[in-house]
């Protein structure tokens, strides 16, 4: 893995196991589940460490994932912007320009 890949992957992480280093947004779908269960949600993803192929398509930047919870099928992304938020970051492994979000939604809003 290249130094850049695991940096990514590492801010990556802090976001979706701390919250930290970005932001967080749901779509209507996962907030129609409701508070309790976007609680619940928010601690699986946080343990969530199913990055196979599929769960991980730029390869170890665990970026993205899906799985079953609560019988809907859930999917997590994490975009990379710039600091103005309205162009994608010119070097996601820089914090320094590169805003996270961190994004909730059921697959069939994807």
């Amino acid at each position: 893995m290249s130094c850049d890949k695991a940096r990514i992957r590492a801010l990556n992480d802090d976001l979706r196991q701390h919250l930290l280093g970005g932001g967080a947004v749901m779509t209507t779908g996962i907030a129609a589940l409701g508070p309790e269960a976007v609680q619940r949600l928010v601690k699986t993803i946080a343990v969530f460490d199913d990055f196979c192929n599929a769960n991980d398509p730029h390869e170890e930047e665990h970026d993205f994932g899906m799985f079953d919870f609560e019988g809907a099928k859930v999917i997590f992304k994490i975009d990379y912007y710039d600091s103005t938020m309205t162009h994608h970051s010119p070097d996601p492994a820089d914090p320094a320009v590169t805003e996270r979000v961190i994004t909730l939604m059921l697959a069939d809003e994807y």
